[in-house]
């Protein structure tokens, strides 16, 4: 009873669960998902080149930066070339005396269209051709600069002879026209004319009638820099530049333009004539491989020239310093001599010369063209352009790493090491071909194979096909050619081929031939040579 009893309590109770378990709620319709917030725009990037680092050519490198905006007396260019100056090469080692601390965008000269005018701009208007002069950061796809330093660009001039103008031409405009004070009948040194400064200073200086210039550069630009007005080129790397002016001028000249510092600089005033002067612009002399050579600026600081007020009265001369980056606050002086430069661009009295123009990721090997003295007027950067590889014969660009010159002893151990290999294989080689002489005589018959040779190789052919019984061979030799005397002459006149026939029919018998038949051989052969 008991148990029947608990049975019927627990199916009440499950019962009674039953009826309270709450009955299932209808599903609700799911609420519409809430679109989600548009995605901002990315910011848009431009190609630029940055240095991150004072150093070698890897402190160079192709990023990805924000696009800069038109401010309030700006305009946006799309720049299309770019200029590359031996200024940035300085600013690269570390040697420039704008020592802008990287990471930093260098060039200070470039072309292209306006795209965007910023707040308060007249005079210019989008889609025009424009030349650009900022203190730096042109090396970019886009740049943002002031209205005051865009300037219209002549219909006929292209954008690479626009990014080769403003620095070089504005330079040796200011020195040869202001502190040079250039006239008819004067004369003039320029150093490295075939150079940016250099080319732009000769086409300058020949508006002027009667102008006697001496230039400067390697043997095998000569031609180029006389069809640019050159009158007296002289090879500075065999020659002393101030004996050869001496020469055909006793004097000396009127102006000298030294971008090299040093002691081509007291060189250069010793050459000046009386009422003469010097513009220094640079100082090249320091620059000397890819890293910064602390020898070398060392050596040029000493050689550089001290000089007294007093000596420049005794003397009559004049000294005179010149950089387009510090004449900061001048615009309208550089606005009124950049206009003379382009009126001149449109009469056809000067013109650029395009050296090479590179891709931005060849930043390198344009840097490597202008430091080795290998351009013959301006080197162009371009955001636009793909980057190409050297022509088959080519010299191959110095790669961007290297390493670390190995010191005096190493060098010198590695040399002897060198020598020893060198006699090493040399001995070797030697002794082959020797083996190999010694083998063709012997045995093949294909290296210079004389007649006499042809029928001592077709003996022994027909040894190594004789069958190798006694009997065979016995008979085999009964059937010997007729023309056995010939070979016995041959024998008597060259006993060496003869020995050398009968090593190699000796080479060719079978392991397996009875000795006898051997030694019978042997007798034959000898009684057929007496």
């Amino acid at each position: 009873m008991a148990e029947g009893g608990d049975a019927a309590t627990v199916a009440h109770e499950a019962g009674n669960a039953v009826q309270e378990t709450p009955k299932a709620e209808p599903e609700k319709a799911a609420a519409p998902a809430e679109p989600a917030p548009p995605a901002e725009p990315a910011e848009p990037t431009v190609r630029t080149i940055v240095l991150t680092g004072h150093g070698g050519y890897d402190k160079l490198s192709v990023q990805q930066k924000p696009q800069p905006k038109a401010g309030k007396g700006e305009v946006l260019v799309r720049v299309k070339a770019a200029g590359l100056n031996f200024s940035e090469l300085m600013v690269r080692q570390g040697l420039h005396d704008r020592m802008t601390k990287p990471p930093v965008v260098l060039g200070m000269e470039a072309a292209g269209v306006i795209e965007e005018l910023g707040e308060d701009v007249s005079g210019l208007e989008v889609g025009q051709n424009v030349i650009c002069l900022a203190q730096t950061g042109m090396w970019r796809e886009i740049v943002a600069v002031p209205a005051t330093n865009v300037f219209i660009m002549p219909e006929e001039m292209s954008y690479e002879e626009g990014a080769a103008i403003p620095l070089s031409y504005l330079t040796a405009y200011f020195m040869l026209f202001d502190f040079g004070n250039l006239r008819p009948g004067k004369s003039l040194l320029v150093h490295i004319a075939a150079g940016g400064v250099g080319w732009a200073a000769t086409q300058l200086a020949k508006t002027v009638d009667n102008v006697t210039i001496f230039g400067t550069a390697s043997a095998s630009k000569h031609d180029a820099i006389k069809e640019n007005g050159v009158d007296h080129p002289i090879d500075y790397r065999t020659r002393d530049y101030a004996e050869e002016i001496k020469n055909i001028s006793p004097k000396g000249v009127d102006v000298v333009l030294d971008p090299l510092g040093g002691a081509d600089t007291s060189k250069g005033l010793q050459l000046l004539r009386p009422m003469g002067k010097i513009v220094t612009y640079g100082s090249a002399n320091m620059v000397k491989g890819e890293n910064r050579n602390l020898m070398k600026m060392a050596k040029t600081l000493w050689q550089s020239t001290s000089v007294s007020p007093v000596s420049l009265v005794k003397t009559n001369k004049a000294i005179a310093g010149f950089q387009l980056a510090h004449l900061t606050g001048e615009i309208e002086l550089v606005r009124s001599a950049f206009q003379d430069i382009l009126n001149m661009y449109k009469d056809g009295k000067i013109k650029p010369r395009i050296d090479s123009v590179w891709a931005f990721e060849q930043v390198a090997e344009a840097m490597q063209q202008m430091n080795e003295r290998r351009n013959i007027g301006k080197v162009i950067l371009s955001p636009e352009k793909e980057p190409t590889k050297p022509a088959e014969g080519d010299a191959a660009p110095t790669s961007p790493l290297k390493k670390k010159k190995p010191s005096l002893f190493r060098r010198l151990s590695k040399r002897a090491s060198r020598s020893k290999d060198e006699g090493e294989k040399k001995d070797e080689v030697k002794q082959e071909e020797q083996e190999k002489a010694d083998d063709n005589k012997a045995t093949n018959g294909h290296v210079q194979q004389t007649p006499e040779d042809e029928k001592i190789e077709d003996e022994a052919a027909e040894q190594e096909e004789a069958p190798t019984e006694p009997a065979a061979q016995e008979e085999k030799k009964d059937e010997a050619p007729a023309e056995e005397p010939e070979k016995i002459e041959v024998a008597v006149e060259n006993p060496a081929e003869t020995d050398d026939a009968k090593a190699a029919a000796a080479d060719v018998v079978p392991d397996d031939k009875p000795v006898e038949n051997e030694e019978k051989a042997d007798g034959d052969a000898s009684q057929e040579a007496n």
